[in-house]
């Protein structure tokens, strides 16, 4: 069912963004009396799923879920249609409009995307407001995985800045610490201040073990709820009981609970709890799954949330504002990739990692939020400078208007064509990625 969920989210959300791409293009070209022959959802190869036509333009939903299109009259794209350039052009024509008019449909996709994903996130803030944890509300500090531990990270460390500069908001961290490449991390290690060194293979190290939460926060495993018919209750655990020692090994965090009865599946542990401040002794058979049947007090109750709340004035600066994050953060990722030290490119995704990114569960909010981002990831990837998408026609265009030159059109074909074998071998390539971690 989870699947499930995923995948029509992942469907919704990229037909969403297709759709309003390409109504870009199409309203710019209308804007301009440019004929517009055909607007897709998805690819039609051979044959559409749905098709119908209203004045001079054929509305359809192929069956390959690869993007959309819209078929301008006059235009070399994906299409190929080299016939219909050998005859002369007409006053409808594509290749008939001046070039400030064809720069301007060329660059109406990336702007209602961007301006989409902007406008989602006023929306966001209107609708949720912005729930984060305060960096300096962190009341047992971090949680670090062994990555973390490596460059001299450690449980319970608070930190304090980055490159001494203050962060606010814990999600932050992380992508500071990947993006920005900082060399250095002010931690307050049980009251005194210590400054860490990052090594410069830290973000490459990162990117390749794929895990993004290698720093959490960290909570006790102080218990809040137990499963009727579990070991937990047969152990006589009870609601408020802080676990602080599992067969007398300390676990201070309760991560290092998880961690150990994974480890200890199917065994009798004698658990050492704190009740009322005063310490027990407890056992409890952990399960085949390892774990014992409770719940602990949520992340919201032990660490104080910050929610800032907008009307529908203020939500606009508040969307803007991370409308322009998102494009900052997505552009130091396109650096990352092609920085050979990170080998970022290693860690491409296809289709596969976008819908793993989803929620599991039907959450607007995350999915608003995800489609956003996603909306903005378009309009930085469709102004690359690659032939078959629409920064390689704005790249000839400023060419076209710099110089006054009409690029010829066989220069034209061959660029298109040599832009979507490209294409196709990066799709190719990221699809590949995903499979490939699917079989690890």
């Amino acid at each position: 069912m989870e699947v499930f969920i995923k995948v029509v989210q992942f469907f919704l959300s990229l037909s969403i963004l297709v759709i309003i791409h390409e109504f870009g293009h199409f309203i710019a070209a209308k804007a301009f009396k440019t004929r517009v022959e055909k607007f897709y959802l998805f690819f039609d190869p051979w044959f559409s799923l749905f098709k119908f036509k209203k004045g001079d333009t054929e509305y359809g939903v192929g069956w390959l879920p690869l993007g959309g299109y819209v078929k301008i009259s006059g235009m070399i794209d994906e299409s190929m249609d080299k016939e219909a350039m050998k005859k002369p052009p007409q006053d409808f024509e594509f290749r008939s409009k001046p070039s400030w008019q064809r720069l301007i449909i060329m660059l109406g996709g990336v702007t209602v995307n961007a301006i989409l994903g902007i406008a989602i996130y006023i929306m966001i803030a209107f609708v949720w407001g912005n729930q984060y944890i305060p960096n300096d509300q962190l009341t047992y500090g971090i949680y670090c995985d062994s990555l973390a531990q490596s460059i001299g990270l450690e449980n319970g460390d608070k930190i304090l800045s980055i490159d001494n500069k203050r962060i606010e908001k814990f999600s932050d961290i992380r992508i500071d610490l990947v993006i920005n490449q900082p060399s250095t991390i002010q931690v307050d290690r049980n009251g005194s201040p210590v400054t860490i060194n990052i090594p410069s293979g830290f973000t490459a190290e990162v990117i390749k073990s794929e895990n993004v939460s290698f720093i959490t926060p960290a909570v006790i495993a102080e218990v809040n709820e137990i499963s009727p018919g579990s070991s937990a209750e047969s152990a006589g655990l009870q609601k408020g009981d802080r676990i602080v020692e599992l067969n007398g090994e300390s676990v201070p965090f309760f991560q290092d609970v998880v961690s150990y009865l994974k480890s200890h599946r199917e065994e009798n542990v004698e658990i050492g709890i704190l009740r009322s401040d005063r310490k027990q002794m407890l056992n409890a058979d952990v399960s085949a799954q390892g774990t014992l049947g409770f719940s602990i007090t949520p992340l919201e109750d032990q660490i104080p949330m910050k929610v800032e709340t907008y009307n529908a004035i203020t939500a606009i600066p508040a969307g803007f504002h991370k409308g322009i994050d998102a494009f900052s953060n997505y552009l130091k990722q396109l650096k990352l990739i092609f920085n050979p030290e990170t080998k970022a490119y290693e860690s491409l995704g296809g289709f596969i990692m976008i819908g793993k990114a989803f929620s599991p569960e039907w959450d607007w909010y995350r999915f608003w939020n995800f489609t956003a981002f996603l909306s903005i990831i378009l309009a930085i990837m469709n102004l690359l400078p690659i032939p078959a998408l629409d920064g390689g026609h704005v790249m000839f265009l400023l060419y076209e208007i710099i110089t006054r030159r009409k690029p010829h059109e066989k220069v034209m074909e061959y660029a298109q064509m040599a832009g979507m074998i490209f294409l196709l071998a990066l799709l190719l390539f990221a699809n590949g990625n995903d499979i490939l971690r699917l079989l690890k």
